[in-house]
């Protein structure tokens, strides 16, 4: 019996298919381009279009756990052939989004509200992971910070309590291995709340310079931003942005409280990743 990963390009499906492999887990890496995947030696990698059903059934023979990512394109036909192939527990990884204001029109929350709609009208048992800020949102930063310009920032004083990705991970693994998170919809954050610029600070205090940010318009954020995004998830983000600027970030369960181990901090994920913002990798 194995458990398959959905989402296995990304840095938490990575890391979850990391550590079932080192457990001697049956895991099984699903993609829409699974010989793109790069996966440890003996992790089976398979076709899965989340917006392909053809692709459902044979990916999940003899599955019985699930990490689900959040794509809402053929999610309740996903599930129904879930539980027909009897899988037994399913991980989404959600966001914290789904529990703002207008959820139901935020281009943010809207998807992650959609796929947990469906899991909780699935008879599946499930755990839903709801992280807020991941650690990771710093690489937006890096091509910035590897060129020594200034950061540019509509709300440079927003605070979030940014989460490790090797925190999500291990409870992840914890969720899908196990009865202990069955039922519950955890709400994650890392282990204390920090602004944009206490976030750069610290990344210049790693590299040794200081790291100068700018501060921009909101309609200069918006063009810039606009490149890359469409128009609604710049205008989420925005607005989540402004409203992180009333104070501290909330802190919400973290490793510490859920597993007892202590919650990995963001200069710990700093650390780990620094060549990204020097260009270095060696």
């Amino acid at each position: 019996m194995s458990i398959l990963v959905t989402g296995a390009r990304g840095k938490v499906g990575q890391a979850v298919i990391g550590r079932l492999h080192a457990e001697g887990r049956a895991v099984r890496a699903g993609s829409n381009s699974p010989a793109q995947l790069d996966v440890p030696s003996g992790v089976e990698a398979v076709e899965l279009g989340l917006s392909r059903p053809e692709t459902f059934e044979p990916a999940l023979r003899g599955v019985r756990e699930l990490f689900l990512y959040p794509e809402p394109s053929g999610v309740q036909e996903l599930l129904k052939a879930a539980e027909a192939a009897g899988v037994e527990r399913v991980v989404l990884l959600s966001s914290s989004s789904v529990a703002g204001p207008e959820a139901e029109t935020d281009a943010v929350a809207l998807p992650h509200l959609l796929v947990e709609r469906a899991l909780a009208a699935s008879p599946l048992p499930a755990t839903v992971l709801r992280p807020d800020a991941f650690a990771g949102n710093a690489l937006g930063w890096s091509h910035a910070i590897r060129a020594q310009a200034p950061v540019p920032l509509a709300y440079p004083d927003a605070q979030v309590a940014p989460i490790h990705p090797e925190d999500l991970a291990d409870l992840a693994v914890t969720a899908l291995t196990g009865p202990v998170f069955e039922g519950r919809i955890l709400d994650l954050t890392g282990p204390e709340s920090l602004s944009f610029r206490e976030q750069l600070a610290l990344i210049g205090d790693r590299l040794g310079r200081e790291v100068p940010v700018q501060q921009i318009t909101r309609a200069e954020a918006e063009e810039q931003m606009g490149r890359f995004l469409p128009d609604p998830m710049v205008a989420s983000l925005l607005d989540l942005w402004l409203r992180a600027t009333a104070g501290p970030a909330r802190i919400a369960d973290t490793t510490a409280t859920l597993l007892g181990t202590p919650a990995r901090t963001f200069g710990q994920w700093v650390d780990a990743n620094l060549a990204a913002f020097t260009g270095l990798t060696g």
